[in-house]
Parts: C-alpha cells; structure tokens; sequence
C-alpha cells in the first residue's frame, strides 16, 4: 500500500436512492413492519415460555426461531430506518464489521433451526411411537446448542477474514446495510480467501441442508399417504407444507443472494432480496408457523381468557 493512501474509518450506506417523498413513506412502511414482526414474535415466545401445553420439542425449536428472528431483524432494520430520515448515512467501521457479524451470525443459525425443526417434524410424523425417546430435552437442548455454535462459529471466521482486509477507498457500500459482499468490493486487497470461504459456507448451511430436508420431506409425504384418516393427512400436510414456504422463502433468497454470479445490474435485487431477508421474513415466520396453529391459537385464547379473569 502507497503511503499517501489513507485508512477508511467509516462507511456510507447508500441503501435506495429515492426521493425524500418515497423515503418517508417507506419509513412508515418499513417501521410498521418492524414492529409487527418484534410484536407478533415476542408473542409466540411468550406463549411458548408461558403455556405448559406448548412445552414439546416442536414449540422449543420455534421459540428459537422466534428469538433469531427479532435479533436477525434488530440487527440492521433499526440503522436502516434512521437512514431514510437522515442524509448522513455513515457508520464506523467496527459497528460495520458487527452487523455484518451478528446477521451472518443469525442467519446461519436460522439455516441451521430450520434442519431441526424439520428432523423434528420428520420423527414426528414417520416415528411416532418413538418420538418421545428420540427427541427428548436433551437431544433437542444438544441440536439447539449446535446450531448456535455452528452459526456463530462461521460468521467469527468470516469477521476474522474480514478484519484482516486493507480498507483504503471508497468508502461507498452500495447496500441497505454492511452486508457481507457489499463491504468486500471496498477491500483494496485480494478477496479470494474471502470468497471461498463463503461460498463452502453456502454449501454447508444451504446446500447441504436444503438436499436433507428435501429428502426428510419427500419421507414425511410418503408416510403421510399411508395415513387412514382424512383429517390426520390434512393436518400433517398443513403443517408440512407451511414448514416447506418458509424454506423456500429463506433458502431460495439466500442462494440467489450468496451462489449466483455477482453483476452491477443485480445490485439493486439484491437489496430488495436483502430486505425481504430482514424484514419481511421475520414477520411471516410466526404467521406461517405458529398463528396458524390449532395449539398456538389455543394457547392464546386462554392467555386472553386469563387476562380478562383477571
């Protein structure tokens, strides 16, 4: 590096460039948004924690998918709408480097939930009568734990790998927030290590789950074709198919995202898919999960109940 080049100590989002009329309204949409995914997921966690009922394995994996959700999304959305009402849209450098940290952190995480919370439905439904054998609370608590740590543990490297780059101009992340590749188009180094790395991540906490999870699946609907009563096949594909919309919601994002070939022109869908990632697929997590559910309903009926006893 030349000695007149000077390190970057912050960085600009540049996010969509719109109007100020457009903006705001989006701030409103955007924030609206937010809330009811914080809301409606601080909801299902509660129910989860507070009724007895709902204290199975299956409810244990979507209090976590609760939690990573309100944390995947605070992540970013919070810094996102400040910048639609502020012009200067610049954020240091360490606070860059953790967001990117915590959302690869969290979405890994997300991945890796979702692989369980369909082995679960898996044992469930093809392995009734030894389901309470094999996924005790101690198998779900060792399943829980390793997602955390697997997902944690890759967005260290990808933070370490980072951290390691020279930052010395521009400082222009032509995205909503510090999104992995984005900030890696401003390293003044080569970024080859960097890009392999995420891509064997790709593979490991997309590729290789979504193939385990197709095939759980294609066993699920096997066995629920075997299934005499018309209402026990119902209510398994129900349940199957809305598990099958969130993975293809998150997974079909995120390897358009991380595994097709960059281009300029993608810049902007890819924004728009990072966005989705952040703020509308929290929100519709629980809806498609858990709202929808005859037990979570009920549950929320006798928290209502409760409430008005009281």
């Amino acid at each position: 590096m030349g000695s007149n080049q000077s390190w970057v100590t912050e960085f600009v989002l540049v996010g969509f460039e719109l109007s100020a009329d457009v903006e705001v309204l989006l701030l409103w949409v955007f924030s609206l948004f937010y809330i009811l995914s914080l809301l409606v997921n601080g909801v299902i966690l509660g129910l989860i924690c507070l009724d007895p009922s709902l204290h199975t394995p299956m409810y244990f994996f979507l209090s976590h998918l609760a939690i990573i959700d309100m944390s995947y999304a605070s992540t970013n959305v919070p810094k996102m709408l400040v910048n639609l009402v502020n012009q200067n849209r610049t954020i240091s450098f360490v606070p860059c480097i953790m967001q990117t940290f915590l959302y690869w952190g969290f979405a890994a995480t997300e991945c890796l939930i979702l692989v369980v919370m369909s082995c679960d439905r898996f044992v469930a439904i093809c392995h009734p009568l030894q389901y309470t054998v094999i996924m005790n609370w101690r198998v779900c608590m060792v399943l829980a734990v390793t997602s955390w740590s697997c997902g944690f543990i890759q967005s260290l490297v990808h933070a370490i790998l980072l951290l390691r780059l020279p930052f010395c101009g521009p400082r222009k992340v032509n995205h909503l927030f510090c999104e992995i590749l984005s900030v890696l188009k401003l390293a003044c180094a080569d970024t080859s290590i960097n890009q392999v790395v995420i891509f064997a991540d790709c593979v490991f906490i997309l590729v290789g789950p979504l193939c385990s999870m197709l095939v759980s699946y294609m066993r699920i609907l096997w066995a629920v074709l075997k299934i005499q009563s018309k209402e026990g096949r119902t209510k398994a594909f129900s349940t199957c198919l809305s598990h099958l919309c969130v993975v293809g919601l998150f997974f079909g994002i995120a390897m358009v995202v991380y595994m097709v070939p960059d281009s300029n022109q993608r810049e902007e869908q890819e924004k728009i898919l990072s966005l989705f990632h952040s703020l509308f697929n929290p929100m519709l997590n629980p809806l498609i999960y858990s709202l929808r559910n005859a037990q979570v309903k009920g549950a929320l009926y006798r928290a209502l109940q409760k409430k008005r006893s009281t």
